[in-house]
């Protein structure tokens, strides 16, 4: 598969700028692999899809305030800083990107807050846009990361709206979110309301949990044609033991076993047995799934409509099929779904 094979028509008004009034109120499209049948639902029936003795598997990472606004010393020039990590606690370091990044340079440093309650100073040039910060701060641990979090702000992405509102500091996390560490939702998950969850656990579906903390690498622009000189950017994943024998357990008895999300079928298919069962695992992962392409673990998965040429497409159609996918895409604009981070929502069998 070519990078030119994952375009569509598409317009910025397919784009949901607020989500569903209710969480589990979004649209849902089923997908059957077997048959080709499309169907439209809301995504509260979706459980009408799975039977005791069946598995969501979901990602706990919780999102945190990434999004900095501050000032350069000397000029005043007003700058933008996302956290990606933390890359030492004790000396307050931070991986960041900076925009506009052309004029800070190492040894610079940035002021934010109101009587610039916060400095960093500049120690490295990693990318383009990367830096390395040291945070100057003379308070304990805490105190620093209340106060960087104080001043952050929901890392909302910006081509769903400029201004982040309050709806978003709730709706832009999952209701089981749990683990600090994203600097994106898990989009898939931002779909079930606590009632849904009720329902699913007194009808006997069983569910899972792992972490990975999404970096903005997972929306890295692709480009090259050839999709197998692409390279992710790697991110921390926990598969905890309970999940990997839950999983298994339900895989070895034939049942659905459901990612909810693309970070979770990547966070699945990166730790793998040679006899295709789920392993526990505390690392990192890059891998990168396209066309073609055999998943071992889940045999159903849920998501969002994605946006072209992004990786999250090119693992979605690999797992329901590139000509199926294109044709429930074609049929979602017909239709008028809602693209993107607050969208609706897709169930493949």
């Amino acid at each position: 598969m070519k990078l030119s094979q994952y375009n569509y028509s598409f317009s910025p008004n397919m784009l949901a700028k607020y989500p569903a009034e209710n969480r589990d109120e979004s649209r849902l499209m089923v997908i059957d692999r077997a048959s080709g049948k499309i169907e439209h639902s809301v995504f509260k029936n979706v459980i009408d899809y799975f039977d005791e003795g069946d598995v969501l598997t979901f990602n706990d990472t919780k999102v945190f305030p990434a999004r900095l606004y501050g000032n350069k010393e000397k000029t005043g020039a007003e700058i933008e800083i996302f956290l990606l990590r933390e890359l030492n606690r004790d000396l307050r370091l931070w991986d960041v990107l900076v925009d506009p990044a052309r004029k800070i340079r190492i040894g610079n440093k940035l002021y934010f807050g109101d009587d610039d309650l916060l400095v960093a100073e500049v120690i490295d040039n990693t990318t383009s846009r990367g830096r390395t910060l040291r945070f100057l701060f003379d308070g304990d641990y805490d105190e620093f990361k209340a106060t960087l979090y104080k001043m952050g702000e929901t890392p909302l992405p910006k081509w769903i709206r400029s201004k982040v509102e309050p709806i978003d500091d709730e709706r832009y996390q999952t209701i089981f979110a749990r683990h600090e560490g994203a600097v994106a939702a898990p989009t898939a998950g931002l779909h079930f309301s606590k009632h849904l969850m009720k329902r699913l656990e007194i009808k006997g579906v069983d569910m899972a949990f792992l972490t990975l903390h999404v970096g903005l690498g997972n929306f890295r622009t692709v480009d090259v044609e050839d999709l197998t000189k692409h390279k992710m950017d790697s991110e921390q994943v926990v598969i905890p033991e309970e999940t990997a024998e839950k999983v298994n357990q339900i895989k070895r008895a034939g049942g659905k076993v459901c990612a909810v999300g693309t970070t979770v079928m990547r966070s699945m298919e990166s730790s793998v047995s040679t006899e295709g069962f789920l392993k526990p695992f505390d690392g990192w992962t890059n891998k990168f799934i396209f066309c073609p392409y055999e998943f071992s673990v889940a045999n159903c998965m849920i998501t969002n409509f994605h946006l072209p040429y992004s990786t999250q497409l090119m693992m979605v159609s690999a797992f329901a099929g590139y000509d199926l996918l294109m044709e429930a895409y074609k049929v979602a604009k017909e239709e008028k779904y809602r693209f993107g981070t607050y969208g609706d929502a897709m169930l493949i069998l």
